[in-house]
Protein backbone atom coordinates (compact mmCIF):
# COMPACT_ATOMS: atom_id res chain seq x y z
CA UNK A 1 0.00 0.00 0.00
CA UNK A 2 1.07 3.90 -0.61
CA UNK A 3 -0.05 7.18 0.31
CA UNK A 4 -0.72 9.47 -2.59
CA UNK A 5 -2.21 11.74 0.37
CA UNK A 6 -1.88 11.77 4.01
CA UNK A 7 -4.18 13.26 7.08
CA UNK A 8 -2.99 16.00 9.36
CA UNK A 9 -2.97 14.89 13.25
CA UNK A 10 -4.58 17.03 15.46
CA UNK A 11 -3.97 15.32 18.81
CA UNK A 12 -4.10 18.46 21.26
CA UNK A 13 -7.76 19.18 20.03
CA UNK A 14 -9.90 16.88 21.90
CA UNK A 15 -8.66 17.41 25.00
CA UNK A 16 -8.97 21.50 24.26
CA UNK A 17 -13.08 20.08 23.02
CA UNK A 18 -13.38 18.17 26.16
CA UNK A 19 -12.46 20.75 29.14
CA UNK A 20 -14.72 23.26 27.47
CA UNK A 21 -17.72 20.79 26.86
CA UNK A 22 -17.61 20.05 30.93
CA UNK A 23 -17.86 23.49 31.80
CA UNK A 24 -20.18 23.94 29.65
CA UNK A 25 -22.51 20.89 30.92
CA UNK A 26 -21.79 21.93 34.58
CA UNK A 27 -23.17 25.48 34.12
CA UNK A 28 -26.30 24.24 32.17
CA UNK A 29 -26.86 21.83 35.67
CA UNK A 30 -26.46 24.67 37.79
CA UNK A 31 -27.92 27.60 35.85
CA UNK A 32 -30.71 26.00 33.97
CA UNK A 33 -32.22 28.53 31.11
CA UNK A 34 -29.86 31.43 32.29
CA UNK A 35 -27.16 29.35 31.29
CA UNK A 36 -28.76 28.48 28.24
CA UNK A 37 -29.36 32.55 27.48
CA UNK A 38 -25.91 32.97 28.38
CA UNK A 39 -24.69 31.04 25.83
CA UNK A 40 -27.34 32.33 23.29
CA UNK A 41 -25.74 35.46 23.46
CA UNK A 42 -21.93 34.41 23.87
CA UNK A 43 -21.79 31.66 20.72
CA UNK A 44 -25.23 32.70 18.43
CA UNK A 45 -25.44 36.46 19.37
CA UNK A 46 -29.39 36.62 20.10
CA UNK A 47 -30.86 37.76 23.34
CA UNK A 48 -34.09 35.22 23.51
CA UNK A 49 -36.49 35.35 26.59
CA UNK A 50 -38.80 32.34 25.29
CA UNK A 51 -36.87 29.23 24.29
CA UNK A 52 -39.78 27.52 23.08
CA UNK A 53 -40.65 27.68 19.58
CA UNK A 54 -44.89 28.28 19.52
CA UNK A 55 -47.45 27.40 16.66
CA UNK A 56 -47.07 31.23 15.13
CA UNK A 57 -43.52 30.61 14.68
CA UNK A 58 -44.00 27.28 12.64
CA UNK A 59 -47.01 29.16 10.34
CA UNK A 60 -44.85 32.20 10.11
CA UNK A 61 -41.84 29.83 8.66
CA UNK A 62 -44.39 28.04 6.61
CA UNK A 63 -45.50 31.06 4.48
CA UNK A 64 -42.04 32.15 4.35
CA UNK A 65 -40.98 28.78 1.98
CA UNK A 66 -41.50 28.33 -1.88
CA UNK A 67 -44.64 25.62 -2.06
CA UNK A 68 -41.66 23.68 -4.16
CA UNK A 69 -39.58 23.27 -1.20
CA UNK A 70 -42.46 22.24 1.22
CA UNK A 71 -43.73 19.91 -1.48
CA UNK A 72 -40.06 18.60 -1.23
CA UNK A 73 -40.01 18.45 2.46
CA UNK A 74 -43.04 16.43 1.81
CA UNK A 75 -41.40 13.66 0.00
CA UNK A 76 -38.42 12.99 2.18
CA UNK A 77 -40.73 12.62 4.89
CA UNK A 78 -42.81 10.03 2.90
CA UNK A 79 -39.17 7.99 2.25
CA UNK A 80 -37.89 8.31 5.88
CA UNK A 81 -41.13 7.25 7.16
CA UNK A 82 -41.61 4.52 4.44
CA UNK A 83 -38.44 2.90 5.05
CA UNK A 84 -38.71 3.14 9.15
CA UNK A 85 -42.34 1.83 9.10
CA UNK A 86 -40.61 -1.42 7.14
CA UNK A 87 -37.48 -1.51 9.56
CA UNK A 88 -40.35 -1.78 12.30
CA UNK A 89 -42.14 -4.23 10.89
CA UNK A 90 -39.21 -6.57 11.15
CA UNK A 91 -39.27 -6.27 15.16
CA UNK A 92 -42.03 -8.94 16.12
CA UNK A 93 -43.43 -9.81 19.63
CA UNK A 94 -43.44 -13.24 20.93
CA UNK A 95 -44.36 -15.96 23.31
CA UNK A 96 -43.03 -19.46 23.04
CA UNK A 97 -43.38 -22.23 25.73
CA UNK A 98 -39.70 -22.69 25.26
CA UNK A 99 -39.78 -26.36 27.81
CA UNK A 100 -43.17 -27.46 29.46
CA UNK A 101 -44.49 -25.29 31.57
CA UNK A 102 -41.78 -22.44 30.64
CA UNK A 103 -43.25 -19.96 28.45
CA UNK A 104 -40.32 -17.38 27.41
CA UNK A 105 -41.62 -14.04 25.73
CA UNK A 106 -40.06 -10.90 24.11
CA UNK A 107 -42.12 -7.21 24.04
CA UNK A 108 -41.11 -4.04 22.35
CA UNK A 109 -41.68 -0.84 23.83
CA UNK A 110 -41.31 2.50 22.56
CA UNK A 111 -38.79 5.22 24.52
CA UNK A 112 -40.94 7.46 26.03
CA UNK A 113 -39.36 10.44 25.18
CA UNK A 114 -36.60 11.13 23.20
CA UNK A 115 -34.16 14.32 22.42
CA UNK A 116 -33.42 14.89 18.74
CA UNK A 117 -30.62 17.29 17.98
CA UNK A 118 -30.91 19.07 14.79
CA UNK A 119 -27.45 21.23 13.55
CA UNK A 120 -27.40 24.57 12.51
CA UNK A 121 -23.83 26.07 11.74
CA UNK A 122 -23.03 26.73 7.94
CA UNK A 123 -26.15 25.34 6.55
CA UNK A 124 -29.53 24.86 7.39
CA UNK A 125 -29.95 20.67 7.52
CA UNK A 126 -33.66 20.08 6.66
CA UNK A 127 -32.56 16.66 6.35
CA UNK A 128 -31.38 15.82 10.01
CA UNK A 129 -34.47 16.88 11.95
CA UNK A 130 -36.34 14.09 9.35
CA UNK A 131 -33.80 11.56 10.26
CA UNK A 132 -33.92 12.18 13.79
CA UNK A 133 -37.49 12.75 14.35
CA UNK A 134 -39.60 10.19 12.09
CA UNK A 135 -37.99 6.74 13.38
CA UNK A 136 -38.34 8.11 16.58
CA UNK A 137 -42.36 8.86 16.03
CA UNK A 138 -42.69 5.48 13.45
CA UNK A 139 -41.25 3.60 16.54
CA UNK A 140 -44.18 5.32 19.44
CA UNK A 141 -41.85 8.01 21.09
CA UNK A 142 -44.52 10.06 22.60
CA UNK A 143 -43.04 12.94 23.01
CA UNK A 144 -39.75 14.09 20.68
CA UNK A 145 -38.03 17.28 21.79
CA UNK A 146 -35.83 19.20 19.30
CA UNK A 147 -32.81 21.44 19.92
CA UNK A 148 -31.29 23.36 17.26
CA UNK A 149 -28.99 26.60 16.88
CA UNK A 150 -30.71 30.30 16.19
CA UNK A 151 -29.93 32.13 13.53
CA UNK A 152 -28.80 35.58 13.66
CA UNK A 153 -32.50 36.86 13.88
CA UNK A 154 -33.10 34.32 16.93
CA UNK A 155 -35.12 32.88 15.17
CA UNK A 156 -35.07 28.91 13.81
CA UNK A 157 -34.00 28.49 10.39
CA UNK A 158 -37.52 28.30 8.39
CA UNK A 159 -36.74 25.46 6.63
CA UNK A 160 -35.49 23.73 9.45
CA UNK A 161 -38.64 24.66 11.66
CA UNK A 162 -40.92 23.39 8.96
CA UNK A 163 -38.85 20.58 8.30
CA UNK A 164 -38.99 19.66 11.84
CA UNK A 165 -42.56 19.95 12.55
CA UNK A 166 -43.72 17.86 9.05
CA UNK A 167 -41.72 14.97 10.92
CA UNK A 168 -43.68 14.99 14.34
CA UNK A 169 -41.56 17.06 16.36
CA UNK A 170 -43.63 17.92 19.69
CA UNK A 171 -41.36 20.26 21.07
CA UNK A 172 -38.64 22.54 19.87
CA UNK A 173 -35.93 24.97 21.22
CA UNK A 174 -34.34 27.60 19.84
CA UNK A 175 -30.53 26.29 21.85
CA UNK A 176 -28.03 24.57 20.03
CA UNK A 177 -24.45 23.21 20.59
CA UNK A 178 -23.12 21.48 23.70
CA UNK A 179 -25.83 23.21 25.85
CA UNK A 180 -28.40 21.99 24.10
CA UNK A 181 -27.37 17.95 24.73
CA UNK A 182 -26.65 19.28 28.74
CA UNK A 183 -30.27 20.47 28.68
CA UNK A 184 -31.76 17.64 26.94
CA UNK A 185 -29.79 15.29 29.55
CA UNK A 186 -30.36 16.99 32.63
CA UNK A 187 -33.01 19.85 32.04
CA UNK A 188 -33.60 23.38 32.74
CA UNK A 189 -36.45 25.44 33.87
CA UNK A 190 -38.03 25.34 30.06
CA UNK A 191 -36.48 21.99 29.06
CA UNK A 192 -37.54 18.72 31.05
CA UNK A 193 -34.86 16.34 30.75
CA UNK A 194 -35.64 12.97 27.97
CA UNK A 195 -34.96 9.41 28.03
CA UNK A 196 -32.04 9.60 25.10
CA UNK A 197 -30.66 11.66 22.87
CA UNK A 198 -29.98 11.25 19.15
CA UNK A 199 -29.06 13.38 15.98
CA UNK A 200 -25.45 14.78 14.80
CA UNK A 201 -23.70 17.39 15.36
CA UNK A 202 -19.89 19.05 15.46
CA UNK A 203 -17.24 18.47 17.95
CA UNK A 204 -18.65 19.83 20.60
CA UNK A 205 -22.08 18.08 20.50
CA UNK A 206 -20.88 14.96 19.93
CA UNK A 207 -17.82 15.21 22.76
CA UNK A 208 -21.52 16.90 24.95
CA UNK A 209 -23.19 13.49 24.07
CA UNK A 210 -20.27 11.45 25.19
CA UNK A 211 -20.33 13.06 28.80
CA UNK A 212 -24.01 12.84 29.32
CA UNK A 213 -24.09 9.10 28.26
CA UNK A 214 -25.11 6.98 30.92
CA UNK A 215 -27.46 9.95 32.82
CA UNK A 216 -29.14 9.35 29.40
CA UNK A 217 -28.81 6.91 26.69
CA UNK A 218 -27.90 8.28 22.98
CA UNK A 219 -27.67 6.98 19.72
CA UNK A 220 -24.01 7.20 18.93
CA UNK A 221 -21.61 9.63 18.43
CA UNK A 222 -21.99 10.61 14.94
CA UNK A 223 -19.96 13.70 13.41
CA UNK A 224 -18.36 14.77 12.14
CA UNK A 225 -18.93 13.81 8.80
CA UNK A 226 -16.87 10.94 6.65
CA UNK A 227 -16.94 9.39 3.38
CA UNK A 228 -14.49 6.98 2.13
CA UNK A 229 -14.59 5.94 -1.84
CA UNK A 230 -13.35 2.74 -3.18
CA UNK A 231 -12.27 2.48 -7.02
CA UNK A 232 -10.78 1.25 -9.28
CA UNK A 233 -9.76 2.00 -12.52
CA UNK A 234 -13.10 1.71 -14.63
CA UNK A 235 -14.40 4.80 -12.02
CA UNK A 236 -15.19 8.37 -13.65
CA UNK A 237 -12.31 10.83 -11.07
CA UNK A 238 -15.16 13.79 -11.89
CA UNK A 239 -17.82 11.38 -9.90
CA UNK A 240 -15.38 10.38 -6.92
CA UNK A 241 -13.94 14.01 -6.59
CA UNK A 242 -17.63 15.32 -6.68
CA UNK A 243 -18.31 12.28 -3.73
CA UNK A 244 -15.49 13.56 -1.77
CA UNK A 245 -15.92 17.52 -1.57
CA UNK A 246 -19.70 16.69 -1.30
CA UNK A 247 -18.99 15.27 2.26
CA UNK A 248 -15.82 17.79 2.67
CA UNK A 249 -18.23 21.13 2.54
CA UNK A 250 -20.06 19.92 5.83
CA UNK A 251 -17.11 20.73 8.31
CA UNK A 252 -13.55 21.56 7.94
CA UNK A 253 -13.05 18.26 10.24
CA UNK A 254 -14.84 15.90 7.64
CA UNK A 255 -12.77 12.87 6.95
CA UNK A 256 -12.97 12.19 2.77
CA UNK A 257 -10.34 9.35 1.80
CA UNK A 258 -10.23 7.36 -1.20
CA UNK A 259 -8.78 3.91 -2.00
CA UNK A 260 -7.59 2.80 -5.24
CA UNK A 261 -5.88 0.26 -6.94
CA UNK A 262 -5.25 2.21 -9.81
CA UNK A 263 -2.67 4.84 -9.88
CA UNK A 264 -4.13 6.90 -12.83
CA UNK A 265 -6.78 7.12 -11.03
CA UNK A 266 -5.70 8.60 -8.06
CA UNK A 267 -3.86 10.79 -9.81
CA UNK A 268 -6.62 11.97 -11.96
CA UNK A 269 -9.03 13.01 -8.83
CA UNK A 270 -6.21 14.77 -6.73
CA UNK A 271 -6.19 16.91 -10.19
CA UNK A 272 -10.17 17.03 -10.74
CA UNK A 273 -10.43 17.87 -6.88
CA UNK A 274 -8.44 20.94 -7.53
CA UNK A 275 -10.57 21.94 -10.21
CA UNK A 276 -13.41 21.43 -8.71
CA UNK A 277 -12.66 23.76 -5.82
CA UNK A 278 -11.67 26.54 -8.15
CA UNK A 279 -15.66 26.88 -8.49
CA UNK A 280 -17.31 25.09 -5.40
CA UNK A 281 -19.03 27.79 -3.59
CA UNK A 282 -18.11 26.18 -0.30
CA UNK A 283 -14.60 25.93 -1.30
CA UNK A 284 -13.63 27.95 2.21
CA UNK A 285 -14.81 25.06 3.98
CA UNK A 286 -14.13 22.14 1.69
CA UNK A 287 -10.44 22.84 0.67
CA UNK A 288 -9.39 23.05 4.55
CA UNK A 289 -11.03 19.90 5.11
CA UNK A 290 -9.84 18.44 2.39
CA UNK A 291 -6.19 19.58 3.07
CA UNK A 292 -6.40 18.77 6.68
CA UNK A 293 -8.56 15.67 6.87
CA UNK A 294 -8.30 13.96 2.90
CA UNK A 295 -6.64 10.64 2.53
CA UNK A 296 -5.48 8.62 -0.88
CA UNK A 297 -4.45 5.61 -0.50
CA UNK A 298 -3.07 3.47 -3.10
CA UNK A 299 -3.78 -0.54 -2.81
CA UNK A 300 -1.94 -3.17 -4.58
CA UNK A 301 -4.84 -5.53 -4.77
CA UNK A 302 -8.79 -5.05 -4.17
CA UNK A 303 -8.08 -7.54 -1.21
CA UNK A 304 -6.11 -4.71 -0.01
CA UNK A 305 -8.36 -1.87 -0.57
CA UNK A 306 -11.31 -4.06 1.43
CA UNK A 307 -8.86 -4.52 4.29
CA UNK A 308 -8.22 -0.97 4.44
CA UNK A 309 -11.78 0.02 4.41
CA UNK A 310 -12.67 -2.64 7.44
CA UNK A 311 -10.26 -0.94 9.44
CA UNK A 312 -10.84 2.93 8.32
CA UNK A 313 -14.39 1.34 9.11
CA UNK A 314 -15.90 4.84 7.10
CA UNK A 315 -19.61 6.62 7.91
CA UNK A 316 -20.39 6.51 4.06
CA UNK A 317 -18.39 3.62 1.94
CA UNK A 318 -19.15 4.36 -2.08
CA UNK A 319 -18.21 1.65 -3.82
CA UNK A 320 -17.70 2.55 -7.43
CA UNK A 321 -15.82 -0.59 -8.90
CA UNK A 322 -17.04 -2.14 -11.83
CA UNK A 323 -18.34 -5.57 -9.91
CA UNK A 324 -19.58 -3.37 -7.02
CA UNK A 325 -22.60 -5.26 -6.02
CA UNK A 326 -20.81 -8.60 -6.54
CA UNK A 327 -17.86 -7.58 -3.62
CA UNK A 328 -20.95 -6.09 -0.87
CA UNK A 329 -20.78 -9.03 1.81
CA UNK A 330 -16.49 -8.37 2.18
CA UNK A 331 -17.30 -4.97 3.47
CA UNK A 332 -18.24 -5.16 7.17
CA UNK A 333 -17.49 -2.16 8.60
CA UNK A 334 -19.42 1.11 7.72
CA UNK A 335 -22.09 3.52 8.59
CA UNK A 336 -24.31 2.87 5.10
CA UNK A 337 -23.42 1.07 2.30
CA UNK A 338 -23.46 2.97 -1.56
CA UNK A 339 -22.95 0.69 -4.43
CA UNK A 340 -21.97 1.78 -7.98
CA UNK A 341 -21.07 5.11 -9.02
CA UNK A 342 -24.84 6.41 -9.46
CA UNK A 343 -25.65 5.94 -5.98
CA UNK A 344 -24.65 8.91 -4.28
CA UNK A 345 -24.25 9.93 -0.59
CA UNK A 346 -26.19 12.52 -1.07
CA UNK A 347 -29.20 10.64 -1.49
CA UNK A 348 -29.30 8.93 1.30
CA UNK A 349 -28.26 12.20 3.32
CA UNK A 350 -31.48 13.76 1.22
CA UNK A 351 -34.36 11.83 -0.09
CA UNK A 352 -34.27 7.92 -0.75
CA UNK A 353 -35.06 6.77 2.66
CA UNK A 354 -32.23 5.40 4.99
CA UNK A 355 -31.04 7.39 8.08
CA UNK A 356 -27.91 9.51 7.27
CA UNK A 357 -27.17 9.76 11.18
CA UNK A 358 -24.55 6.54 11.36
CA UNK A 359 -21.52 5.84 13.24
CA UNK A 360 -18.09 7.84 12.61
CA UNK A 361 -14.25 7.90 14.12
CA UNK A 362 -14.34 3.73 13.50
CA UNK A 363 -17.94 3.35 15.80
CA UNK A 364 -18.79 0.88 12.72
CA UNK A 365 -16.75 -1.61 13.94
CA UNK A 366 -19.53 -2.28 16.67
CA UNK A 367 -22.87 -0.86 15.47
CA UNK A 368 -24.42 1.08 12.61
CA UNK A 369 -27.16 3.75 12.41
CA UNK A 370 -29.90 5.15 13.72
CA UNK A 371 -33.14 3.14 12.57
CA UNK A 372 -36.22 2.87 14.52
CA UNK A 373 -34.81 0.15 16.66
CA UNK A 374 -32.71 3.24 18.28
CA UNK A 375 -35.82 4.62 19.67
CA UNK A 376 -37.50 0.87 20.74
CA UNK A 377 -36.71 -1.24 24.34
CA UNK A 378 -36.60 -5.42 23.24
CA UNK A 379 -37.47 -6.53 26.63
CA UNK A 380 -38.04 -10.22 28.19
CA UNK A 381 -40.65 -11.51 30.43
CA UNK A 382 -41.08 -15.52 32.06
CA UNK A 383 -43.91 -17.50 33.02
CA UNK A 384 -43.04 -20.67 35.01
CA UNK A 385 -45.85 -23.01 35.62
CA UNK A 386 -45.62 -26.04 38.19
CA UNK A 387 -43.85 -28.52 35.57
CA UNK A 388 -41.60 -26.08 34.90
CA UNK A 389 -40.50 -25.46 37.72
CA UNK A 390 -39.94 -29.21 38.12
CA UNK A 391 -37.33 -29.11 35.01
CA UNK A 392 -35.55 -25.54 36.17
CA UNK A 393 -35.16 -25.91 39.89
CA UNK A 394 -32.88 -28.85 40.69
CA UNK A 395 -30.21 -27.12 37.74
CA UNK A 396 -30.51 -23.74 39.58
CA UNK A 397 -30.22 -25.29 43.16
CA UNK A 398 -27.28 -27.26 42.58
CA UNK A 399 -25.40 -23.98 40.48
CA UNK A 400 -26.47 -21.78 43.53
CA UNK A 401 -25.50 -24.11 45.51
CA UNK A 402 -21.52 -24.45 43.72
CA UNK A 403 -21.86 -20.82 43.78
CA UNK A 404 -22.61 -20.13 47.33
CA UNK A 405 -25.49 -17.98 46.78
CA UNK A 406 -27.66 -19.66 49.50
CA UNK A 407 -30.38 -16.99 49.33
CA UNK A 408 -30.78 -18.13 45.37
CA UNK A 409 -30.88 -21.22 46.32
CA UNK A 410 -33.63 -21.30 48.70
CA UNK A 411 -35.42 -18.85 46.23
CA UNK A 412 -35.36 -22.28 43.74
CA UNK A 413 -35.78 -24.96 46.16
CA UNK A 414 -39.05 -23.35 48.42
CA UNK A 415 -41.19 -23.68 44.94
CA UNK A 416 -39.59 -26.82 43.70
CA UNK A 417 -41.98 -29.95 44.47
CA UNK A 418 -39.32 -32.82 44.74
CA UNK A 419 -36.88 -30.15 46.14
CA UNK A 420 -33.35 -31.37 48.20
CA UNK A 421 -32.30 -31.51 51.33
CA UNK A 422 -30.42 -28.32 50.71
CA UNK A 423 -31.03 -25.33 53.15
Amino acid sequence: MEMLKQEKQNNGEKVIVANAVSAIIQRVRQEGDAALKAYLRQFDGVDIEDLCVQDEDIRKAQSQLPQTLIEDLQFSVERIQAFAEAQRRSLTEFEQEMIPGVFLGQRVIPIETVGAYVPGGRYPLLSSAQMAIIPAKVAGVSNVKVCTPPTKTGEVHPAVLVAAHLSGADEIYRVGGAQAIAALAYGTESITPVNKITGPGNMFVTEAKRQVHGHVGIDLLAGPSEVMVVADQFANPVYVASDLLAQAEHDVNARVALVTTDRDLGVAVLREIDEQLKTLPTAEVARVSWERKGQVFLADTLEEAISIVNEWAPEHLHVQTINAYDIKDRFLNYGSLFLGDLSSVVYADKVCGTNHILPTSAAAKYTGGVWVGTFLKVVTYQLIKPEGVDVLAPHCVRQSSQEGLIGHLRSANIRWSGNLDIQ
